[in-house]
């Protein structure tokens, strides 16, 4: 005698599988988009579903777009600045050099000096 479950391979409470239970599925069609590194993405969209200009690539993460000839440009991305680099864009050496002056004059006149 062979061990085992006999409804093996299905959940509790799970219907039946099959179309003619659950009703006709809408009809579909596949999309071609390309990204930046030559990858082809095909999902399957709605016949009466607009169509996005766009679609995330699943192996790189690139934007996609409709045409294979020119696909959209890779993201740009910025490189991690510090909080000293993004002060430096707002001031000059100049009027760093002023602020800390006053400042220095602050402390020195709490001081007594």
């Amino acid at each position: 005698m062979a061990g085992g479950s006999a409804i093996r391979g299905s959940r509790v409470g799970s219907g039946p599988m099959g179309e003619k239970e659950r009703g006709e599925t809408a009809p579909r069609q596949r999309v071609s988009f390309f990204c930046a590194n030559g990858h082809e993405v095909r999902p399957a969209f709605a016949l009466d579903a607009p169509l996005p200009d766009t679609w995330d690539c699943p192996r790189c993460g690139f934007p996609a777009g409709r045409r294979s000839e020119a696909p959209p440009d890779a993201p740009h991305n910025e490189p991690y600045k510090t909080h000293l680099a993004y002060v430096k864009e707002r001031r000059t050496d100049e009027d760093g050099a002023a602020i800390l002056e006053e400042a220095l004059a602050k402390v020195r006149a709490r001081r007594g000096e």
